[in-house]
């Protein structure tokens, strides 16, 4: 008996420790800091905040642009119609550049960022959804569970990471914005917001963004998509595809 017990009891220190489980990604609301004026008609696919200025492009063949944007009352400063047969989608600014997405075409444009000029072409393989960065490379969705790393100067794919959740992968990736050392990321179709690590593509957290429209307003709007950083006023902005308003939000610990 001592000798089966001792068998036993060295059987069990030789396996490998039990990890806890992983606890699941902290669920933060919001708190609506102020409430900002946003063209109905702009079916949002890219929004970001440089210099004071906001910039947004849009959605839909023969109604894609992009616009540069008064904060406060909404009105259009500049703007940029899009080739008709192009559904535009994501931009970012890099440097005296914006550079931006088409959705099927597999063709991206680099605009000069004072007058919207297209400057170049590029071409990427699969879907265009969003664009972001860091201080080192652009941050492509493409609607799918991964998120694609570009050369800011060639715009040459330099590698990617796959988003998940307990081990899962997350699709449907939309709009991004780099925030604080994070990508958050809108999920198409939902009211869900995530936190993404992009070192590791694992979800840090999501953000629960439902309520923001009244019911009335809802009905005549569609999803939530656009995320917009003021880094040096730390403001954070959401909107939606034909939203009346565009928010500023303060995150709720």
């Amino acid at each position: 008996m001592i000798v089966r017990l001792a068998l036993a009891f060295s059987v069990l220190a030789a396996l490998p420790a039990c990890s806890a489980p992983e606890p699941p990604p902290h669920t933060q609301g919001y708190e609506i800091v102020r409430t900002y004026p946003h063209d109905r008609q702009a079916f949002t696919e890219g929004l970001l905040f440089r210099d004071g200025q906001l910039y947004e492009s849009t959605g839909l063949e023969g109604r894609s642009w992009v616009r540069r944007v008064a904060l406060e009352t909404g009105a259009v400063q500049q703007q940029a119609d899009m080739d008709p047969k192009y559904f535009g989608e994501g931009i970012v600014d890099w440097g005296d550049k914006l550079v931006q997405l088409t959705w099927k075409d597999g063709v991206g444009l680099v605009r000069d960022r004072a007058t919207f000029a297209v400057k170049s072409t590029f071409n990427y393989a699969g879907e265009g959804w969003a664009l972001t960065r860091d201080d080192r490379r652009i941050i492509m969705s493409d609607g799918t569970s991964e998120l694609r790393f570009l050369d800011p100067e060639t715009l040459k794919e330099t590698g990617r990471i796959k988003v998940t959740e307990y081990g899962q992968p997350v699709d449907q990736i939309n709009e991004l914005e780099f925030i604080k050392g994070e990508v958050w990321a809108n999920i198409w179709q939902t009211d869900q917001i995530i936190r993404i690590d992009p070192k590791t593509g694992n979800v840090l957290g999501r953000l629960d963004m439902s309520g923001l429209l009244t019911p009335q307003e809802a009905s005549r709007a569609d999803v939530l998509n656009g995320i917009a950083y003021d880094a040096k006023g730390d403001r954070i902005f959401v909107t939606g595809k034909f939203w009346p308003w565009l928010f500023e939000i303060k995150v709720a610990k």
